[in-house]
């Protein structure tokens, strides 16, 4: 009926469709009656058209998949699942495809990538599964937004086509159950030439007959949620009795305990009439069950089934229950989503599940689904849907079976992520085009229609609509200008930021971005680890009460390997959980339970995006290093599953498992130097193989790359600045020319900071850059940090734990002590003095408060370059300026600084020849340094005879320019002269101290 209905509009219009019928009435054939119109309007080879299928959940696009493949696949069309986190083959994949499967937020991700929208152009037909899911709180703001997406990029590329009347146009078909304001999605998916059409098949016209039955069961006040659960189970045996005619049931339940629990109690009192050859196929997939529990149900014609069982025993349970062997399967509302496993009788067991910690009611569109279900049309002409539900509520469900709620739009609760992704991708550039953008969405239409739902109080469209701009959308933009997500000039012209870019780019929240903006800097590991635990990104993480004890033993446990950052307290919180999980895993802790091993492969799968995005938002911010490195090291840590210091390097390498990872760390094999430098039959031994596998290991080991880092001092320095040189060698140069064991994309990051927690500097080094010449050399300038001069370099691999090189180097700078007021006398040849005073007071000093007549000639250092500010003197109230420079001057010479300014020293600009720094004999220092200057004496007019000829003049000749370097101990019975730092002059002629005596 739906396929005669639908055929005229479907096969021979382009026009956009919605069809809204029961499940089981056929509304995947309109799928592919879409696909066949659209193969009959485009010459073969079909090379530039995109068909995308989108579904709420994986499953379904798995499901699709599998079908489609065998269907369009012998006539040229290829398939492509698209549906996990991003990786780098995805988009050259999808070029080669011609129906892409995919879901919500995965499409989302990738068209926010997809910055020129290339292959978006391509999309010539969207097909929509389950389209009421717009109405789910968590899912169906995505879903909105995409579509809205799709159209407005297909209203842009339509004009600023040649000819927008024969561009080709993008067509949606949307299917769905039965909902009631089905021309709402019609109206919404509307184009501007033509209105979309809706079909509307009721349950009259359903395949199979469908009966339904609402049973209310006495509850007391004070029994709680959980105990009325846990009575309800010993009523199923009658209930399946009664309306089951001895075929196929499916029993829904509110939490995956509560299936396995119903299972077990109805397996008691089980009896179902089934042949020698069922009981026979039975017992064999009963063998190859992994579950215990499992095992013994399944001989009995009973079995459980929900996402956290191994998905191997999950797939004899589907199999078993489609031939129908299996008379009775208990399972989680999620089967009705994802797995098509139709049963004559359905029994939704209590209408309340455990989310987020609480106990809520099903929403109408899950009790839809579920009901679906019923009804196998090759065996039965009529099905059986029950629900059992408290007497209070029964009412209630009879009158949701008669007529469906209402479907509402949820994108108003995130919009904020969704309007700066547009303006990331330049669909939304000003308020016009953003009120455009709110015009086509799924909000907008519903907003004019129910007004009051959305929180608007008037039923007037011209004041709906300024309300939904004011109050939503203009409230989301400036909270994004407010945390520099988007710039807005005074025309209200939106311009995304980068930190907005590496938010849409990366699809992170609204309050991850808020709750990292307030971020110190400072953090450790152990901190970052515990801010990303807490994220919006982990949310649909639950705690489970079954969970804690294997939890809490993770987290601190005397008898056993615990994580490396323990949390205070028992785990109690989703953000607890996560954080042990991540640490588990980082600490490669095993754990048995199937469920938390799945919610760890989720977390891990967010984390390498939410852990990439951090490192790349404190890369823009300067005061940040050791967060930054941090997040860098952590960033790597979540790619490698391993922590930075771990000792299971080789769980990196092919071939090696935890178990072979564990027998290599017990050998002491926990680097890969060590192993480089192990035999091949000693690994073999080892790891319990067979040759050749100890040379394939050792093999992948020395293609690995190996870094070394060299660290110079340019002779250019100030006072305040220096230069260094960094050099990144690959020291396995050559051997890497013929090949390698990291990817192409492989590279390190270079981040060095100083004392003050500043980023001196960041920058990616690709290896394929390192082995063009073997090496990477950057001239880097090192400003003067309050600290100290100590810098901290790293080299941190991109995806490996074991190649990062850490190390700290103190670069020098002239000391402070020497840059003071002195007066530097001329003589010129005709025997003229003219006075020069050259000022080295310290930048950012005040004066002190001596009274000395000329301060430029007494002996306080503090007139000469004054004091510290009153707030640095807070910082450091143990030493004033004075005594500071005191200090700092004593340890370069033993005499004090007041005996040094009694010596009067004339001279002109001495240059000498630095050949000779490095002899070992004083005296042939000093000939040398005679020899090198032949006008010395000349330079010093005044000296007297007696001067010239005393052993500290011809001393005096010695002059150290090297920093750092401490003054000989045979001059400290000497008289001293204190002459100068020649300011910038020296700093340019490469000159740092120079001590005469």
């Amino acid at each position: 009926y739906i396929q005669s209905k639908a055929l005229d509009d479907l096969l021979y219009t382009d026009r956009n469709f919605v069809i809204c019928a029961p499940t089981g009435s056929g509304k995947t054939v309109m799928f592919e009656l879409a696909i066949t119109r659209l193969l009959m309007e485009v010459p073969m080879p079909w090379l530039n058209i995109k068909i995308v299928y989108m579904a709420p959940i994986k499953a379904l696009c798995s499901q699709r998949f599998d079908d489609w493949k065998e269907k369009f696949g012998p006539i040229g069309l290829s398939c492509k699942e698209l549906t996990g986190d991003t990786v780098v083959d995805d988009l050259f994949e999808i070029q080669h495809a011609h129906i892409i499967m995919t879901t919500p937020e995965k499409w989302d991700s990738m068209t926010r990538k997809w910055r020129d929208n290339s292959l978006v152009q391509l999309v010539r037909l969207f097909l929509i599964d389950e389209v009421h899911v717009v109405k789910d709180e968590s899912r169906g703001a995505t879903l909105e937004v995409v579509v809205s997406r799709m159209k407005t990029v297909q209203s842009s590329v339509s004009r600023s086509s040649e000819n927008p009347n024969t561009f080709p146009s993008m067509r949606f078909v949307a299917v769905s159950a039965t909902i009631p304001n089905a021309e709402d999605i019609a109206e919404w998916l509307t184009d501007g030439k033509k209105p979309a059409v809706c079909l509307k098949i009721d349950e009259n016209h359903r395949p199979v007959k469908l009966r339904k039955v609402v049973l209310g069961f006495p509850c007391s006040g004070n029994q709680t949620e959980f105990k009325f659960d846990l009575t309800l189970n010993y009523k199923i045996a009658s209930v399946i009795q009664t309306y089951s005619e001895q075929k196929p049931a499916l029993v829904f339940c509110a939490t995956r305990k509560g299936v396995q629990q119903a299972a077990s109690v109805f397996a008691k009192d089980a009896k179902f009439i089934m042949t020698t050859e069922q009981k026979q196929r039975l017992q064999r997939s009963a063998n190859s069950i992994k579950d215990s529990k499992l095992r013994d149900l399944l001989i009995y014609g009973v079995a459980y089934h929900h996402a956290g069982m191994e998905l191997s025993d999950r797939k004899i349970i589907e199999g078993a229950f489609t031939v129908g062997d299996l008379p009775v399967l208990f399972t989680t509302s999620t089967l009705a989503m994802g797995v098509n496993l139709p049963a004559h009788l359905v029994v939704i067991k209590s209408t309340m599940h455990y989310v987020g910690g609480m106990f809520q009611e099903y929403s109408e569109t899950d009790i839809l689904q579920m009901i679906g279900r019923a009804g196998r049309p090759q065996f039965d002409t009529t099905a059986t849907a029950v629900i059992m539900t408290r007497l209070s509520t029964r009412e209630k469900y009879v009158q949701m079976l008669n007529g469906a709620d209402t479907i509402e739009s949820s994108l108003h609760k995130h919009l904020v992520e969704h309007l700066n992704a547009e303006i990331v991708l330049h669909t939304i550039t000003n308020v016009n085009i953003a009120l455009e953008w709110i015009r086509s969405t799924f909000l907008y239409i519903r907003a004019l229609k129910n007004a009051v739902h959305y929180g608007f109080n008037f039923l007037c469209i011209k004041y709906v609509f300024f309300k939904l701009w004011t109050d939503l959308s203009l409230k989301n933009v400036n909270d994004l200008a407010s945390h520099d997500l988007i710039k807005m000039d005074e025309k209200l012209n939106f311009r995304p930021t980068e930190n907005g870019k590496l938010m849409a780019w990366y699809y992170i929240a609204f309050d991850t971005v808020k709750q990292f903006s307030t971020i110190k800097g400072t953090e450790t590991l152990s901190e970052l680890v515990t801010k990303i635990s807490s994220c919006t990104e982990f949310s649909d993480i639950k705690l489970r009460t079954s969970e804690k004890k294997i939890l809490n033993a993770l987290n601190k446990d005397k008898n056993r390997i615990t994580i490396r950052f323990p949390m205070e307290g028992k785990i109690k919180t989703t953000e607890m959980k996560v954080n042990c999980l991540i640490q588990a895993q980082l600490g490669c802790i095993p754990i048995q339970d199937f469920t938390l091993t799945q919610d760890i492969g989720k977390i891990f799968r967010t984390g390498i995006r939410v852990t990439k995005w951090l490192s790349d938002f404190l890369a823009s911010q300067r005061n940040s290093f050791s967060a930054l490195l941090n997040s860098l090291i952590l960033a790597k840590c979540f790619r490698c599953k391993l922590w930075e210091n771990s000792l299971h390097v080789s769980k990196q390498l092919e071939k090696i498992g935890m178990m072979l990872s564990n027998a290599m760390v017990n050998s002491g094999l926990t680097s890969f130097k060590k192993i480089e430098d192990t035999n091949a039959r000693e690994l073999e031994l080892i790891l319990n193989r067979h040759p050749p596998f100890g040379n394939q290991i050792k093999e992948s080991v020395i293609h690995l790359p190996k870094y070394a880092l060299d660290i110079e001092q340019v002779s250019k320095y100030s006072d305040t600045v220096a230069e260094i040189l960094v050099t990144i060698v690959l020291t396995n140069f050559k051997q890497l020319q013929t090949r390698r064991t990291a990817p192409d994309f492989h590279y390190v990051t270079l981040i060095i900071g100083n004392a003050d927690n500043e980023v001196v500097f960041k920058q990616k080094i690709m290896d394929l850059a390192l082995l063009k010449t073997g090496n990477w050399t950057k001239k880097i300038e090192v400003k003067r940090a309050l600290r100290s001069e100590e810098l901290s370099i790293n080299v941190i691999s991109s995806d490996y734990v074991g190649l990062d090189i850490q190390q700290n180097y103190t670069v020098l700078l002239i000391s402070m002590s020497f840059k003071k007021s002195i007066f530097i006398y001329c003589t010129n040849l005709g025997g003229s003095t003219c006075n020069q005073e050259v000022s080295y007071t310290r930048s950012g000093n005040r004066e002190c408060n001596h009274h000395c007549k000329n301060k430029d000639a007494c002996g306080h250092d503090c007139c000469k370059i004054g004091v510290s500010q009153k707030s640095e003197l807070k910082r450091d109230s143990k030493f004033s300026s004075y005594l500071s420079d005191l200090r700092n001057r004593s340890s370069i010479s033993s005499v004090p600084p007041v005996k040094r300014l009694k010596v009067p020293v004339f001279f002109n600009e001495i240059t000498i020849d630095l050949s000779w720094k490095h002899s070992s004999n004083v005296g042939e220092k000093t000939h040398q340094a005679m020899m090198s200057n032949k006008n010395l004496e000349s330079s010093m007019p005044n000296l007297t005879d007696a001067d010239r000829s005393s052993s500290w003049f011809s001393k005096a000749l010695n002059v150290n320019f090297e920093l750092g370097d401490e003054v000989w101990d045979d001059f400290d019975d000497e008289k001293l002269i204190y002459a100068c730092s020649f300011s910038s002059d020296v700093a340019n002629k490469d000159l740092g101290k120079i001590i005469f005596l």
